[in-house]
C-alpha cells in the first residue's frame, strides 16, 4: 500500500472520529435546555405519554389522548407528596439522582437468591417520563442515569418532585396527580386524604394494572402509611455510637 493511500485513510478514520464526538456531544447537550425550560414551565406532554396515544391509536382505543392536569404545588394534597416519597425513593433528599445505597442493596438481595429489583430513583423516572421509552435495557438505563444527573444539577429536588406528581402515570390513560384524584377517588389532589394519598401512592409501580381499592394496593398502604409517621430525611441520619467496653 503507497503512503498516499495510508495517509488518506488514516485522515478518514480522523474525520470519522471527530464527527462521531462531536455527534456524542450534540446529543449529550441537546436535554439541556429543557430541563432549564422546566425549571419554570410545566411540560405540557411527555415522551411516555406520547407513546401511549400512539399505542392507543393503533389498537382503537378511545380517548386517544390521556387525562392529564397541571396544578401547581399548592393544590396538591402534603400526604401525597410524603407518601410518594414513602413508597418510591425515601431517600430522595440524600442521593444525586442515582442511589447507591439502594443499587448495592438490590445487588445484594440478588447475590442472596432474591429477584433483582429496581433501584431506579424519582429523579430516573422524571427522566423517562420526559424524555424516553419504557424498557429495560442497559442503553436506556444508562441514558436515563445522565439525564438524571443533568436533572439533579440544572433543578432543585422540590421542582423535580413536582414535575414527577404532575407527569407520573397513574392509571388507564391518566398521567399526574389530578388526573389520578378524578379518576380513582373523584375528587381534587388538594382533598385526598392521607389514607388515599397512600393508595394511589401504592399503585404507582403497575398504575395500569393495579387498583387503589385492590388487596395490593391495601397493604403495600399499611406500609407507606407506617413510614409516613416520619420524615423524609434530608441529611445522613448519624452513625450509632459504639458501646466502649469495661476494662
Amino acid at each position: 500500500m503507497s503512503a498516499t493511500k495510508k495517509t488518506t485513510r488514516r485522515v478518514g478514520w480522523r474525520v470519522i472520529v471527530k464527527r462521531l464526538a462531536w455527534t456524542a456531544l450534540i446529543l449529550m447537550a441537546l436535554p439541556i435546555p429543557f430541563i432549564l425550560l422546566f425549571a419554570v414551565v410545566q411540560p405540557p406532554v411527555t415522551s411516555v405519554m406520547l407513546q401511549r396515544v400512539a399505542v392507543r391509536a393503533a389498537n382503537g382505543d378511545t380517548p386517544i389522548w390521556p387525562a392529564h392536569t397541571t396544578v401547581s404545588r399548592a393544590k396538591l394534597s402534603p400526604y401525597l407528596r410524603r407518601a410518594v416519597l414513602a413508597s418510591e425513593d425515601d431517600r430522595f433528599y440524600l442521593h444525586f439522582g442515582i442511589d447507591i445505597v439502594e443499587i448495592n442493596n438490590a445487588l445484594e438481595r440478588r447475590r442472596r437468591g432474591g429477584k433483582l429489583r429496581g433501584a431506579s430513583t424519582l429523579t430516573q423516572q422524571v427522566a423517562k417520563n420526559l424524555f424516553l421509552w419504557n424498557g429495560r435495557s442497559f442503553v436506556r438505563k444508562g441514558i436515563e442515569a445522565y439525564i438524571a444527573l443533568l436533572l439533579e444539577l440544572l433543578l432543585s429536588k422540590e421542582r423535580i418532585l413536582d414535575l414527577y406528581l404532575n407527569l407520573a402515570e397513574w392509571g388507564p390513560n391518566a398521567f399526574g396527580a389530578e388526573a389520578a384524584a378524578r379518576l380513582h377517588f373523584n375528587k381534587s389532589a388538594a382533598k385526598l386524604t392521607r389514607d388515599e394519598a397512600a393508595r394511589l401512592a401504592a399503585i404507582l409501580p403497575a398504575p395500569r394494572r393495579w387498583s387503589p381499592k385492590g388487596s395490593i394496593a391495601s397493604r403495600r398502604a399499611a406500609t407507606i402509611l407506617v413510614r409516613m409517621q416520619y420524615a423524609a430525611p434530608k441529611t445522613e441520619p448519624p452513625a450509632p455510637a459504639r458501646k466502649r467496653r469495661r476494662t
